[in-house]
């Protein structure tokens, strides 16, 4: 994929306050929340059903408008904008493919989202052939995108927003009903856009998945941001955890009941938790060779 266009200046998202309520006026679903990501970040957003992360998000691309307060997209202001006009600058990612997908084929699906936004058709196609090739979509490029399984579908919805090339990408739980082969090529794309210098904002229950490709994770509950850290932070953090009825991967918990004890590392992923254990059995085989000697 080629290199992926930036924003100009300032802060990638930008949210002062934002607050919105549903039309009734009943029901608050975001409360006065502030944040601010850099270009090239990329972020998770965890929290319960209901704690506001997909009304935020959809803030992004102007699906929904504040209420009150603002949201400043690569220096726009969403609320004066469609969302055709924000699709230049923010990709979405819905959760399910079926709210997403309309077109007759999977190559028209691709197709539609670049041209929309007046890329020239040369570029077209060979932003198309990349998708293509990078989510490994040959052999369905001419098939309707319903007649595809799930987890292909839902590849689908991705590669035609990632063929657009927006700055900033959401991710509606981008894992869910996908199968490790898939699963594999999602983790992959998301490296991959951010060593473009993509902004991702990744909204999931997965929690490997974001120990494994994020910078930072905004943790909300009840319509509200209550923590903003690293990865390891805040899946070291039992409390919070706790408090969201949230589960950190379980390597992570394996970690805090076995090494971190010990002085050892907030492990988040198996490989750092295995590298740590054997650093541990050496160094302990060297001071019982050490010991020996001295006898």
């Amino acid at each position: 994929m080629a290199e992926t266009i930036q924003g100009q200046g300032g802060l990638a998202i930008d949210v002062r306050q934002a607050r919105y309520v549903y039309p009734s006026g009943n029901v608050v679903a975001l409360g006065g929340v502030d944040l601010a990501v850099e270009h090239g970040e990329i972020i998770g957003i965890i929290g319960q059903n209901g704690s506001g992360k997909t009304t935020l998000t959809k803030l992004f691309n102007g699906l929904l408008k504040p209420t009150s307060g603002s949201v400043i997209i690569n220096g726009i202001d969403t609320a004066k904008r469609t969302v055709q006009q924000m699709a230049p600058h923010v990709g979405y990612v819905f959760q399910n493919p079926n709210h997403q997908l309309f077109a007759r084929t999977v190559q028209m699906e691709l197709e539609f989202g670049p041209r929309n936004i007046g890329v020239p058709e040369d570029q077209i196609a060979e932003r198309v052939a990349e998708a293509v090739e990078f989510f490994g979509l040959q052999e369905f490029v001419e098939e309707h995108p319903y007649r595809v399984s799930f987890p292909v579908r839902k590849l689908v919805g991705i590669a035609s927003i990632v063929a657009m090339r927006p700055p900033i990408i959401i991710f509606d739980e981008p894992s869910t009903g996908q199968d490790h082969n898939t699963t594999h090529i999602i983790n992959g794309l998301m490296r991959r856009l951010r060593e473009q210098g993509t902004t991702v904002v990744c909204v999931s229950h997965d929690m490997p998945l974001l120990a494994d490709v994020v910078e930072r994770v905004i943790v909300m509950k009840s319509t509200e941001i209550i923590a903003d850290a690293s990865p390891r932070e805040v899946f070291a953090d039992k409390a919070l955890m706790a408090r969201t009825n949230l589960q950190a991967p379980q390597v992570t918990e394996i970690a805090l009941e076995t090494v971190v004890p010990l002085g050892g590392p907030v492990a988040l992923t198996t490989e750092e938790l295995a590298a740590d254990i054997a650093s541990r059995a050496g160094s302990k085989s060297k001071t019982s060779r050490s010991s020996a000697t001295v006898r």
